[in-house]
């Protein structure tokens, strides 16, 4: 059994919820948790009772047929018979084997009748006693009460609550999860739109009083100002001639440059990149995409300056990192890139049999080391301060759809475990010096993003309520998440 999910006052999208958080994706809606499925072909059990008691039956039977329709998925649904004909006769008529528990031979009479007996407490009603005390209007009291319950009202509301009702219903896959009333308050901050009424953000700021994270700025899905740039396929910090920006793809290749502090577009690209899966922006202003069919792409989105590092190792160029970039280009003929990433001394790709090709000053063959069983999903470069006066050292940090996380010097032997291991892909990742030390960025399958200060292990978690497509750190020690919904600036307390 993969999934249990008691359906008594449940909805579709909230059964949908929990089903996501016990099978380790991120789904906001019944039919991306099917489609998530879909793409993985473990088989898989999920256990749905009650659902004769369901929030809305009809709704939470279409996904129940949704899911069959997914040849791996195996369910087993409870319901009482004669509450919900209508269900029954559906699931019924689909290959199914049904136990009627109402015949006798499934029954120990003499322990139904000591069960039948015993004293039971009289509940009140819920929906009652929760639509008359809880103000759904008020901030505070919807990140306090049981969050369940609050998803179920928000869904039946016909009221926008000031903007509330849409950002908890975009967030709900992690504000239903347990957590602190300051950490939901976050979570529903990071998700409110342009259009919400302008006395939320400040009121759901003073709540965060306690959590980890302050929100810097937000863009939602459907913002007008500064304008919502599209949906966040890929994402990194602009370096050189375009520090303090952030370069942005989205899902239909355009990539835009916003300015870091605040996400007000100032430019984007010439040339689009059809469906983006991973950039990098290097020293010099350039930029270099990789499409979905593992082609490297770039193009320069900014004048060339001369620098240090890979942006002068060919010196005197006009575009200086121009044939370490072809030198890119032609190896990758030979694999499909899966992902990249760049820093001052090195430029690394990698592909979908889980190895690592780190470019460096010393030619244009590679350093190769296999690292992941199965895709690397994820890269990140940066250039390690050694001890002082012992100048710098190359590192790569690759992330796989094996749920690894590794660390690796391409002049020295890939270490033998990994810095982290977890049950589900690797969708991001972002590496950066601080003041503080180095500090890591992951973005994982099931909607998780993990801060990890290198030095001291220590960890900040964020959960979108979205899934993941992309991380970034920024030299003003700020991290900033991507999805297809929103794009987020956060900042440690």
């Amino acid at each position: 059994m993969h999934g249990f999910v008691p359906l008594a006052g449940r909805t579709a999208t909230t059964a949908a919820w929990m089903l996501a958080d016990q099978l380790s994706v991120v789904a906001r809606t019944p039919g991306e948790l099917v489609s998530m499925l879909a793409r993985d072909a473990r088989r898989t059990v999920i256990v749905l009772p009650d659902l004769h008691a369901a929030d809305d039956p009809g709704a939470v039977t279409e996904l129940a047929l949704a899911l069959l329709d997914v040849g791996h998925v195996r369910l087993i649904v409870e319901m009482r018979s004669g509450s919900t004909e209508t269900e029954y006769e559906r699931l019924t008529t689909v290959r199914s084997a049904v136990m009627d528990l109402d015949e006798t031979r499934w029954t120990d009479q003499e322990r139904y009748a000591e069960r039948a007996a015993e004293p039971r407490p009289v509940a009140a009603d819920a929906d009652t006693v929760d639509e008359e005390l809880l103000d759904l209007d008020d901030p505070a009291a919807v990140c306090a009460a049981d969050p369940w319950r609050v998803s179920t009202l928000y869904e039946r509301s016909g009221d926008g609550h000031g903007g509330l009702r849409a950002a908890w219903l975009r967030a709900g896959a992690s504000l239903t999860r347990e957590q602190e009333r300051a950490d939901r308050a976050v979570v529903l901050l990071a998700a409110l739109g342009d259009d919400a009424d302008p006395r939320l953000p400040q009121a759901l700021a003073s709540l965060t009083e306690g959590a980890p994270w302050r929100v810097i700025w937000r863009r939602v899905r459907g913002d007008i100002a500064p304008p919502w740039t599209g949906p966040t396929r890929a994402l990194a910090a602009g370096r050189g001639p375009l520090a303090g920006q952030l370069v942005v793809a989205d899902h239909q290749g355009t990539i835009r440059l916003l300015r870091s502090e605040d996400a007000v577009p100032v430019g984007r690209l010439s040339a689009p990149v059809p469906l983006p899966t991973a950039l990098a922006a290097h020293p010099d202003g350039t930029v270099t995409t990789v499409d979905a069919q593992g082609r490297p792409h770039t193009q320069r989105g900014a004048p060339t300056a001369s620098g240090t590092g890979l942006s002068a190792l060919l010196g005197g160029g006009a575009t200086p990192l121009e044939q370490l970039l072809d030198d890119v280009r032609a190896y990758a003929r030979k694999l499909t890139v899966t992902a990249l990433a760049s820093a001052d001394r090195v430029l690394a790709v990698a592909d979908g049999a889980g190895a690592v090709h780190a470019f460096t000053e010393n030619g244009a063959d590679p350093h190769t080391a296999t690292l992941h069983r199965g895709p690397v999903t994820a890269l990140a470069a940066l250039d390690l301060q050694l001890a002082e006066g012992g100048g710098t050292v190359p590192v790569l940090y690759s992330g796989g759809m094996d749920g690894t996380v590794r660390a690796w010097a391409p002049h020295a032997d890939p270490m033998a475990s990994p810095v982290l291991s977890r049950p589900c892909a690797v969708t991001a990742l972002a590496v950066a010096a601080t003041e503080g030390g180095p500090v890591l960025a992951t973005a994982w399958a099931d909607g998780l993003v993990e801060h990890r200060a290198l030095d001291s292990d220590t960890v900040r978690r964020f959960r979108p309520g979205i899934h993941v497509n992309a991380v970034v750190l920024t030299p003003a020690e700020q991290m900033i998440v991507g999805t297809d919904e929103t794009l987020v600036c956060l900042r440690l307390a």
